[in-house]
């Protein structure tokens, strides 16, 4: 037998490739399906199962591609109801895999079709658990994706998921591995830890959802206290796993095509087409083409278009890293933005090459930032979310989260001179890029952010004024 947890480090989640006996599972597949079909290929063995613990709202999952090109069943567990074929298992059936079972537990909560995946070795011993976002490392799924107007509420949500927990997960023995769907940086929690697995034993100790004197209402108090509000894309990505999707291979070929000047210069202006520049954020800022919405491929790049980009239809041309254009295609796809219409052959060079202006944003670094702030006062702009600015913010910013900036757009206005600034560098460049795209000339980043400002001297403070929050 073999385990192998795949993990996403930008999704920061966990797929599972498992194999007995020249059979093969697949738990929670990414969209793009190849390095699956590549790993059977290699280990000769034969793909009998796609198991699929819910229907993930962060990401697209491979089953519908997965089940296509290898003939292997799809498997949801009770209460998933889907407009494509597969198998929906029973509460403790018990499926063969080589000489390993998994046993089907349903473990609603997260959400009502939630089933986690009980791995049996082959002496019939529990080895393993692969329970999606019922159970985390340090936490467990957030209960208020899946609540329905005059149906369930996300107490009530979390009340059956407080039973999940107790009566199907807690009562297995402490050495059983528990494999969860994500890590700390997913939005399907708010506590999860670095580490991608861990015994049962030991989240019984240090998780505080799993302590063993929690009552279900100090359970349902606890989980449903200080959840952000999930990303407008979530809701979208479920749906699409519930109903079905175009076939990756088809989403790659239209959208990693190589295009002259003109040809993106026309896509753009007869198809309203958003241009998305993915390169590091200081080549951005330095110069980049007039009205483009930079979000760099280095950092937390697919969830933060999920968040920004408001339609999973919006045509989008691209000016990538070169040799990394497919990369990019491949991780719009994973959130469902399957209309790339493609990149911008040389990238700027090309366009300036052909006559073009570049536009460009000040950015300056945190001395001479702490040199205008000693001379006049300035608009300054904390990007970050709500929590860190409550921890810690500069004297007098406004906090303005680049989660909410579609929303909060009527707060700025277009005649101030805004300085921006986030964690690092990477926020405050996306906001910039925005605001500006959208006529707001007067913008300044604050390079390195509060990593650079913390250690400068600048005057900083955890106070939080009502009337600063936008």
């Amino acid at each position: 037998m073999k385990v192998e947890q795949i993990y996403t480090g930008c999704l920061a989640q966990g797929a599972y490739y498992i194999q007995s006996e020249g059979e093969a599972v697949i738990i929670d597949p990414l969209r793009e399906v190849q390095p699956y079909l590549d790993k059977l290929k290699e280990d000769k063995v034969q793909l009998k199962y796609i198991f699929e613990t819910h229907f993930h709202a962060d990401f697209v999952s491979g089953h519908l591609d997965l089940a296509k090109k290898t003939g292997a069943q799809i498997v949801f567990g009770p209460n998933a109801k889907t407009a494509f074929e597969k198998y929906e298992a029973k509460d403790g059936e018990l499926l063969k895999l080589g000489n390993i079972a998994f046993k089907v537990l349903h473990t609603p909560g997260h959400t009502m079709e939630s089933t986690s995946f009980l791995m049996k070795d082959e002496t019939g011993k529990d080895y393993a658990i692969f329970t999606g976002d019922t159970l985390f490392i340090g936490d467990v799924g957030r209960p208020d994706l899946a609540q329905k107007t005059g149906e369930l509420t996300m107490e009530d949500l979390a009340g059956i998921s407080f039973d999940s927990l107790r009566n199907k997960i807690m009562p297995l023995e402490d050495e059983v591995i528990v494999y969860p769907a994500h890590g700390a940086g997913s939005a399907c929690g708010k506590n999860m830890s670095k580490e991608t697995f861990d015994t049962l034993g030991n989240q019984k100790q240090v998780n505080y959802a799993l302590r063993a004197d929690m009552t279900k209402e100090e359970f349902i108090k606890e989980v449903t206290t200080n959840l952000a509000p999930p990303p407008f894309y979530f809701a979208k990505n479920a749906e699409l796993n519930k109903s079905g999707y175009g076939s990756f291979d088809e989403v790659l070929e239209t959208g990693a095509v190589a295009l002259t000047v003109d040809q993106f210069e026309t896509i753009v202006h007869t198809q309203d087409a958003l241009i998305l520049d993915t390169r590091h954020k200081d080549d951005f800022v330095k110069e980049h083409i007039p009205n483009s919405i930079f979000i760099g491929i280095d950092g937390t790049f697919a969830p933060w278009v999920g968040a920004l980009v408001l339609s999973l239809q919006q045509p989008i041309v691209l000016i990538a890293p070169e040799g990394r254009e497919e990369e990019v295609v491949t991780r719009l796809a994973r959130v469902g933005y399957d209309n790339t219409l493609g990149f911008l052959k040389g990238g700027l060079a090309a366009w300036k090459a052909d006559g073009k202006t570049a536009d460009s944003i000040e950015s300056i670094p945190v001395d001479e930032f702490q040199k205008r702030l000693g001379t006049n006062p300035l608009d300054v702009l904390d990007v970050r979310k709500p929590s860190e600015f409550e921890a810690e913010h500069v004297k007098d910013a406004t906090l303005f989260p680049l989660d909410f900036i579609n929303e909060k757009m009527d707060k700025v206005d277009t005649d101030k001179f805004y300085y921006l600034y986030c964690g690092s560098g990477y926020r405050s460049v996306i906001a910039a890029s925005i605001l500006k795209a959208r006529g707001f000339g007067k913008v300044v980043n604050v390079e390195g952010g509060m990593k650079s400002i913390s250690s400068s001297g600048i005057e900083l403070t955890d106070f939080v004024c009502p009337s600063t929050l936008v």
